[in-house]
């Protein structure tokens, strides 16, 4: 196995759909694999297509990228990855680090459809890994040691933030932040169309919205503050942002995003007992 903070020789994915992408040419970008370097495989090759531009080999054989890469990736669609881990069961060996960014599919479920010591971990990662600034949790498994662990991190930083959580805050995290992307682009929309409704610009409202979230989160995450403090740096008494908060309020902003984030827990839960 390649040492903690190492590349790794071959990457590989079972599965190539957009998160699969995204977490591929995050590391790509990173220079953490070279693109020749990653096998991706899928039964057909409508999403075959998008790795093949990265400059990844791709085959239509799952057990394939079990046989030449050690770390594996399994992106498949949540129902379809028991069937998948019983095909590639087989060849795994003790060699291999296995890596379910599935959602609702529990460590147990996992551990139970592979041979017995398999070291298994399970990703909740995000879009934006893509553009490298994603937000990932990682739980391990019973056979995944802090060497692993260690080793993985190190990687998936390459693609944002990773942090290792207990296996019951995966399905939190996939409702915060896998769930939240959507959320703060409907709030990015939002923002937009008060601007144009007031007489800016469309192109120009959606491109200082967005970087006003990009700026407010590099702050947030730079300087550690709690975004109480930075919010109350910005309300001066009488000013125009006390009027626009009192507006959110009476809209009820603050109890609609942690009913959304609540909601799209409930419901990863839900996908996991299933």
């Amino acid at each position: 196995m390649a040492a903690a903070g190492t590349a790794p020789r071959r990457v590989g994915f079972v599965g190539a759909g957009r998160m699969a992408e995204a977490i591929a040419q995050g590391l790509i970008r990173a220079g953490k694999v070279e693109a020749q370097h990653v096998l991706a495989s899928a039964p057909s090759d409508r999403n075959l297509c998008h790795f093949r531009a990265l400059g990844c080999r791709t085959t239509y054989s799952n057990q394939e990228v079990l046989q030449t890469c050690s770390l594996v990736f399994f992106a498949t669609k949540p129902h379809i990855l028991p069937a998948v881990l019983a095909e590639v069961a087989p060849v795994v060996t003790s060699e291999h680090i296995l890596v379910s960014v599935a959602a609702g599919v529990s460590l147990s479920t996992l551990e139970e459809l592979l041979p017995p010591t398999a070291r298994v971990l399970r990703v909740s990662p995000n879009l934006p890994c893509v553009v490298q600034e994603g937000a990932m949790v990682m739980a391990r498994g019973r056979h995944a040691g802090s060497s692993e662990a260690e080793f993985l991190q190190s990687l998936l930083e390459a693609c944002g933030q990773c942090e290792e959580v207990p296996e019951a805050q995966v399905d939190i995290h996939t409702g915060l932040s896998g769930s939240g992307v959507a959320f703060v682009c409907t709030f990015s929309e939002a923002l937009a169309e008060g601007a144009i409704k007031m007489g800016m610009p469309s192109g120009l409202a959606h491109r200082i919205a967005a970087q006003t979230l990009l700026g407010t989160a590099k702050m947030l995450l730079q300087k550690g503050q709690h975004p109480a403090q930075l919010r109350t740096d910005v309300c001066t008494p009488s000013g125009t942002t006390i009027y626009g908060i009192h507006a959110l309020e009476q809209g009820g902003l603050r109890a609609a995003a942690m009913s959304a984030v609540e909601a799209a827990t409930c419901r990863a839960k839900e996908l996991s007992r299933k």
